[in-house]
């Protein structure tokens, strides 16, 4: 008789990865309107910058001891950085967690929860570009420059009125985009740290280290959070829990397939953001259906035709 085979871990099979990528996407488009409600629950007002940052900062404070727990769990042993990691470490900290959430959260306070669910994905779009043209890493194709194309008029239909761009800030629209800019970066840096140091390692730390310092210097800065319901905190911890389960599915399911078989079910992540912003925000008001659904549609297929492999005509025969 033959050995009978190792039976699979649940995320390699594809209930598993259906699951995971869904359940991700899930939490992540969640997090554009909750971040707004965050805001209504700890009475922050639209210019209260410092605030805005401050409750980042915790935010990625707890998601980092969340996701360290997390991971220690499912290793079975406590996450402790390699000797000489210390500074991929504070590098992601600062591009991933520090500059690209002081962008998005000052950003969201000043455009709608859909504009942010719809404008994060692109940085599939910039990875690409920053990996192939800075990096090096891989070769920009046409298609793959197609799908950024096409990805790229979403954000534009999303910010139309009629046949004008209007209602853009640059401290609103302008700044989720370099937000997308900043983790398109943290993207690349993340595929290169990743040979040397765990990837869960990586995020876990690299949020503790980001949110600290966020922490401490909008609080030095006069950031205060003031509980206006009994629902902000409890707000928080969800928002933690996002942000470390999340990325926590997302490197295992990227540990045990291909990314572009991972990646393709970004496009969830927008339409899961518009739904929920209009479900617990009431943006279906502001929300122009037409033109939204057409952004998403956009969106979603550059993050398909970027993430999905060439057919490049030939078959091997064994």
């Amino acid at each position: 008789m033959k050995p009978s085979a190792a039976k699979p871990d649940f995320l390699s099979t594809v209930p598993g990865i259906l699951t995971a990528a869904i359940a991700a996407n899930l939490l992540w488009g969640s997090a554009a309107p909750c971040i707004k409600l965050g805001y209504q629950y700890f009475a922050i007002a639209e210019s209260d910058t410092m605030s805005q940052i401050l409750f980042a900062g915790v935010r990625f404070t707890l998601a980092g001891i969340l996701t360290i727990l997390i991971g220690s769990l499912l290793r079975g042993r406590f996450l402790l950085p390699k000797r000489g990691s210390g500074g991929m470490i504070l590098t992601l900290a600062m591009m991933q967690t520090v500059i690209q959430y002081t962008f998005f959260y000052i950003g969201l306070s000043h455009a709608p929860g859909f504009k942010g669910s719809i404008i994060s994905p692109t940085s599939t779009f910039f990875a690409l570009l920053i990996a192939a043209l800075v990096f090096r890493q891989e070769k920009l194709t046409a298609r793959k420059l197609l799908g950024c194309l096409i990805g790229f008029a979403g954000v534009i239909v999303v910010s139309m009125n009629g046949r004008q761009i209007s209602g853009v800030r640059l401290d609103g629209e302008g700044f989720l985009v370099l937000a997308a800019a900043s983790y398109g970066c943290s993207s690349v840096l993340i595929k290169r740290f990743s040979a040397r140091e765990d990837p869960v390692v990586l995020s876990g730390w690299q949020f503790l280290v980001g949110g600290l310092l966020m922490t401490l210097v909008a609080y030095a800065a006069g950031g205060r959070l003031h509980a206006a319901s009994p629902k902000a905190w409890p707000l928080m911890l969800y928002l933690g829990l996002v942000s470390a389960v999340a990325y926590t599915l997302w490197s295992l399911l990227l540990q045990r397939h291909p990314v572009s078989r991972i990646m393709v079910f970004s496009f969830l992540n927008p339409v899961f953001g518009v739904v929920l912003s209009a479900l617990l925000l009431g943006e279906g008001k502001i929300l122009n259906v037409p033109r939204c659904a057409l952004a998403m549609v956009l969106v979603c297929l550059g993050v398909w035709i970027v993430n999905t492999p060439e057919n490049t005509g030939r078959h091997n025969k064994t």
